[in-house]
């Protein structure tokens, strides 16, 4: 019998149990995948706490990397014994040993990507993917404004906006973590305890404003995210870190400068086949170019997994985590 985290009831980071869990055999069109890392993300603590309901019981996670074990009837594009590797765009569940999955959703790794960097960069790397190419696709020049910079999906952003010519400020938390933005591509870095960020990118872009914000903060950042955008300029925020966003009237987005507000996920982006091959496609490519070189600045064993959600929430993480199997 194989282990998993299994969730029986929303609260802390005390509610995942490490438990038995049968994967069962996979069906037509199916293969049991072995993993050897999972990649821990902000989405897994919205699913525990309830932020996202889910009904309970059920095993958190949205992606991973391991070994083709089993493969079902039908499916050919894969064979025992195959690395591969998943993101965030169907059921959760990654919080274990093994698990069936659609060969669909699976992609096989390249020589150049390792298990563990596959881990840590599915779902967040596809997220930067669909953030800088297709919800606003970034050109050279552009300024961005890139909250959390220094966070999973934000050192995998400094990277890929710095191999677009863009020019990135980053908001941090600390001067370490100001130093580690920079080292991967933010050109300009603005500490949001002890600065205004609105004031700060005025101030840097000449009082133009940014071109795009990207916010996964949510509550504590929104308005200054808001009054950093130049005219026309576009919103994306994507995550709720400090707390959902209050609702507001859109007349608020006229008063800023007739600037655009959007709210994506990453199940919308990869939601057909194309777009996600299109996507993960990208993504393989401006890694295995070494463009961008994931940053792993945390392992947990999965048994431990209370300790990184902790970890993850005291903001006491950098760049991506790994949960190892």
């Amino acid at each position: 019998m194989d282990r998993a985290i299994v969730v029986s009831q929303q609260g802390g980071p005390e509610v995942l149990e490490w438990t038995q869990k049968d994967p069962g055999e996979p069906g037509p069109g199916e293969v049991l995948v072995r993993h050897t890392a999972v990649g821990l993300n902000f989405i897994d603590v919205y699913h525990r706490t309830g932020l996202y309901p889910l009904e309970p019981p059920f095993t958190p996670g949205v992606e991973g990397a391991g070994i083709v074990a089993e493969v079902g009837e039908g499916v050919t594009e894969l064979s025992t014994g195959d690395r591969v590797a998943y993101t965030g765009n169907g059921p959760i569940g990654s919080y274990c040993e093994g698990r069936v999955l659609p060969s669909s959703r699976l992609y096989k790794l390249p020589d150049e990507i390792s298990n563990d960097t596959a881990a840590a960069i599915m779902l967040k790397g596809c997220t930067v993917e669909y953030l800088v190419r297709r919800t606003y696709p970034v050109s050279s020049g552009d300024w961005v404004l890139l909250h959390a910079a220094a966070g999973g999906v934000g050192l995998i952003a400094c990277q890929w906006l710095r191999a677009l010519g863009a020019n990135v400020i980053g908001t941090v938390g600390s001067r370490d973590k100001a130093e580690l933005a920079k080292a991967n591509g933010c050109d300009h870095t603005v500490l949001y305890r002890d600065e205004d960020v609105a004031a700060r990118v005025q101030e840097i872009t000449d009082g133009r404003g940014v071109d795009v914000a990207y916010d996964s903060v949510g509550a504590d950042t929104f308005h200054s995210s808001l009054d950093s955008l130049r005219p026309r300029g576009m919103m994306v925020t994507f995550g709720n870190a400090s707390g959902p966003v209050e609702p507001m009237s859109p007349l608020l987005l006229a008063q800023k400068g007739a600037v655009f507000l959007t709210r994506p996920t990453v199940g919308h982006y990869y939601a057909t086949k194309p777009d996600a091959d299109d996507g993960v496609k990208a993504l393989f490519e401006v890694v295995a170019s070494g463009q961008v070189k994931p940053h792993i600045g945390g392992r947990y064993q999965l048994s431990n997994v209370a300790e990184a959600h902790r970890d993850l929430e005291g903001r006491r993480t950098v760049g991506s985590t790994v949960l190892e199997v």
